[in-house]
């Protein structure tokens, strides 16, 4: 019977075909190399730095604590989990930039903060940080959420509905449109963002709350409470 090897395969010094476990042993020192590389970056102020491989989504990944953002142009995933809190994620479609922050309150109470935690300074690192990268405000686009009452008790403060309208009002007043959002109701929620896509996903988190969402809605309730006294498409997954 006559061989079907191609003659190629039968000169010497020619390597054999990839199979399949090298190119899976390839893709995990690639996948190594590039988390050591993210892990080595020194953050600037307010930037995540905690990035970790994700293996649901077999993925580079970036965990966004409150107070913190981060803006990047390649596939990892941004995440965060929310509770009162919001996460704005921002997308210019031209420049395929993405980025997200995760702020706790609107304001502190009147006075000017230099915090990721209150909402004008977090939305403001965001955005001039995707303006450095090369995106331009005409075409950013902007997906929201979080702002859940997820502790039953504090519901008098509003702090998640605060937010929202918070988040809502400035990017109007910075007339970037929004293009979805999930926001408010009891749920705490999970939020995955793909910054060089714009493709955001959501999961909605079991009524019963986490301790640590729960921990992070009750500093923030007791930040509010002071100045309170005083006066596109998104995916299920």
């Amino acid at each position: 019977m006559m061989s079907t090897t191609p003659s190629s395969a039968l000169r010497p010094g020619t390597p054999p075909p990839t199979t399949g476990f090298a190119a899976n042993l390839g893709a995990a020192t690639a996948r190594k190399d590039r988390l050591g590389a993210l892990k080595a970056r020194v953050p600037k102020p307010g930037e995540a730095s905690f990035f970790f491989y994700d293996a649901h989504f077999h993925n580079e990944a970036v965990k966004i604590l409150p107070g913190e953002y981060f803006v990047y142009d390649e596939d990892i995933i941004i995440m965060t989990t929310l509770g009162s809190c919001i996460a704005t994620c921002l997308w210019d479609r031209n420049a395929r930039i993405g980025g997200m922050n995760h702020f706790m309150l609107p304001d502190n109470g009147g006075g000017t903060s230099d915090s990721g935690r209150y909402g004008s300074f977090a939305m403001e690192l965001l955005i001039n940080e995707m303006l450095k990268r090369g995106a331009s405000r005409m075409t950013l686009e902007a997906k929201v959420f979080g702002g859940g009452a997820v502790i039953s008790g504090m519901s008098s403060l509003n702090v998640g509905e605060r937010n929202t309208t918070f988040v809502m009002d400035y990017l109007k007043t910075e007339r970037i449109p929004i293009v979805s959002k999930d926001v408010m109701d009891i749920y705490p929620r999970k939020v995955c963002f793909f910054p060089q896509s714009g493709k955001a996903m959501v999961k909605r988190l079991a009524a019963a709350n986490p301790d640590a969402i729960v921990a992070q809605d009750r500093l923030a309730a007791q930040k509010a409470a002071v100045p309170a006294a005083a006066g596109g498409s998104i995916d299920l997954f």
